[in-house]
C-alpha cells in the first residue's frame, strides 16, 4: 500500500508538472517526453543508468539476458533509423532498448512472478524509472524557472559573496591559469555526477538479490528528494550564476547583452545597493542552493561505509565538484554553503523517517531547516552588511554550516549500532 501510494502521488505530480510546462513554456513536459522515448531517440545515459539500478533485483544470468536484450533492441532501432534516414539529436542514437527492457520486466513481474519476488522486481523497475523520470522532471523544472522568473537576484548573492572573499572569482582565475587538462577533468566530473551516484548506489544495493529486500535507506532516495525539493527554492530565489550575470555566459560574448557587467572572473562585483535585474527566458535560475554541491555531498556521505577506493572516490568527487561549480562560474560561494546545509537536512530527514522519529532526529532536521532559512533571509535582506563586515559575516556563515555538519555527525554516530564484545566462557573446574 505504501509503494502504491507513493506511485499515485508521483504520477499526480508528473501530470501537474506536465500541465504547468505546457501552460508556462508551451513545451511538452516529462510525461510526454518519457512516452516519446519508447520510439524516438532518447538520451542514453539516464536510461541505461536506470536499467543498471533495476538489475540489482536480477540474478547474474538474468542481468546478462536483460543487457543483451537492451543492446539488441537498440541495434534494431539504429538500423531502422539509418534505413529510414531519420534525423536524431547529436549523440542520441540508442537508449530505447533500456526503456523497453524495464517496461518488459514490469510486465514480467505482474504476469510471471508472485509474492515477495513480484514486489521486489516491481520496486527495482520503479527505482530505475524514477531515476529517468527525475531527470525529465528536473529539465522541465529548469525550463519553468526561466519562463516564470524574468528577474534574477544575482546582485544580492554577488554582494553577499564578499563575506567569503568572492571565491568564484578566485577559483575562475585559478582554473584559467591551471591549463586545459584541469579544465577538462573538472568538466568531466561536473557533467558525470550521476555516474558517480549510480556507482555508489550499486554498491549499496549489491545484496538485494541475496537478502530479497532493498536496504532501508540508500543514495537514490536522497538524490531524488534533493532533486524534487531543490527547484522549489529556485522559484523563491532565482539566480543564474556569475558567468551569466557578470560574464559572457557559456556560449561566448553573446551573453553579455543580459549581464549586469563584464566582470567575472577578473574583477569582483562592486558593493552597491543590490536589486533584481532582468534576464533572458532561456537560462535556468538554478543556483540557490547549489544542487550539484548537495548531490556531491550526498555521494560523499553514502560512500563512507564502502571500501577504501569508494571512500576515496567520494571525497574526490566532492572536492572536484566544488572546484568546478566555482571555477566555471556556475555558482557563488554562498550557494555552496546553502547546498551543504540543504543536503544534510534532507539526508537527516530521510534517515529519521526510516528509523523512526526521535528527539535527536527532530532537533537535527529543525536545526538544519532553520539554518537554511536563515541563510536565504540573510542573502536577501543583509547582503550589503555582510559585504561591509566580511571578517564577521564570513566566519558566521562557515560557523552556521559547520554547526549543521557537527550536528549531523554527532547524531548519526549515536544512531549507529554499538558493537557488543563477546562474552568469554567461564573456566571449568578441573576434575581431580
Amino acid at each position: 500500500m505504501l509503494w502504491a501510494t507513493v506511485g499515485v502521488v508521483a504520477l499526480g505530480f508528473l501530470i501537474a508538472l506536465e500541465i504547468a510546462a505546457r501552460h508556462y513554456t508551451g513545451q511538452p513536459g516529462p510525461v510526454t517526453n518519457q512516452v516519446r522515448e519508447v520510439i524516438f531517440a532518447p538520451k542514453p545515459g539516464p536510461l541505461y543508468g536506470g536499467l543498471a539500478l533495476m538489475m540489482v533485483a536480477l540474478t547474474w544470468r538474468q542481468r546478462f539476458i536483460a543487457a543483451g536484450a537492451a543492446i539488441g533492441i537498440d541495434v534494431v532501432f539504429v538500423l531502422v533509423r539509418w534505413a529510414a534516414g531519420a534525423k536524431t539529436p547529436d549523440g542520441h542514437f540508442f537508449g530505447n532498448g533500456a526503456l523497453w527492457v524495464m517496461l518488459g520486466c514490469a510486465v514480467f513481474a505482474v504476469t510471471r512472478r508472485t509474492g515477495r519476488e513480484r514486489v521486489l522486481l516491481l520496486k527495482a523497475v520503479g527505482l530505475g524509472l524514477l531515476l529517468v523520470a527525475g531527470r525529465k522532471t528536473g529539465d522541465t523544472w529548469l525550463l519553468i524557472t526561466a519562463k516564470t522568473r524574468p528577474e534574477v537576484l544575482d546582485p544580492y548573492l554577488a554582494t553577499a559573496d564578499h563575506a567569503l572573499g568572492n571565491p568564484s572569482w578566485l577559483a575562475g582565475r585559478l582554473l584559467k591559469a591551471s591549463g586545459p587538462v584541469t579544465t577538462h577533468l573538472l568538466d568531466l566530473v561536473y557533467a558525470q555526477l550521476a555516474v558517480a551516484a549510480i556507482v555508489v548506489a550499486l554498491y549499496q544495493l549489491r545484496n538485494v538479490v541475496a537478502e530479497r529486500r532493498f536496504p532501508r535507506h540508500h543514495l537514490v532516495r536522497t538524490f531524488l528528494v534533493i532533486g524534487l525539493l531543490g527547484p522549489a527554492v529556485y522559484m523563491i530565489f532565482p539566480v543564474v550564476g556569475p558567468i551569466f550575470a557578470y560574464g559572457p555566459g557559456t556560449s561566448g560574448t553573446g551573453g553579455l547583452q543580459w549581464a549586469v557587467a563584464d566582470l567575472w572572473p577578473h574583477t569582483p562585483s562592486p558593493i552597491g545597493t543590490p536589486h533584481p535585474v532582468p534576464y533572458d527566458g532561456i537560462t535556468p535560475r538554478n543556483c540557490m542552493p547549489s544542487l550539484h554541491t548537495a548531490w556531491a555531498t550526498a555521494i560523499f556521505i553514502h560512500s563512507r561505509k564502502g571500501p577504501r577506493i569508494l571512500r576515496f572516490a567520494g571525497a574526490f568527487w566532492l572536492i572536484a565538484t566544488l572546484s568546478a561549480t566555482l571555477g566555471f562560474g556556475y555558482h557563488y560561494g554562498v550557494d555552496l554553503v546553502a547546498g551543504v546545509v540543504f543536503a544534510l537536512t534532507v539526508e537527516a530527514g530521510l534517515r529519521s523517517h526510516e528509523r523512526g522519529w526521535d528527539r535527536p532526529g527532530i532537533q537535527l532536521v529543525a536545526h538544519g531547516a532553520t539554518v537554511f532559512a536563515a541563510l536565504l533571509v540573510s542573502y536577501r535582506c543583509l547582503p550589503v552588511e555582510m559585504a561591509r563586515h566580511p571578517w564577521v559575516s564570513g566566519p558566521l556563515l562557515i560557523l552556521a554550516m559547520a554547526s549543521v555538519i557537527h550536528g549531523y555527525v554527532r547524531t548519526t554516530t549515536r544512531w549507529e549500532p554499538k558493537a557488543v564484545p563477546a562474552l568469554r566462557p567461564e573456566p571449568q573446574p578441573e576434575l581431580v
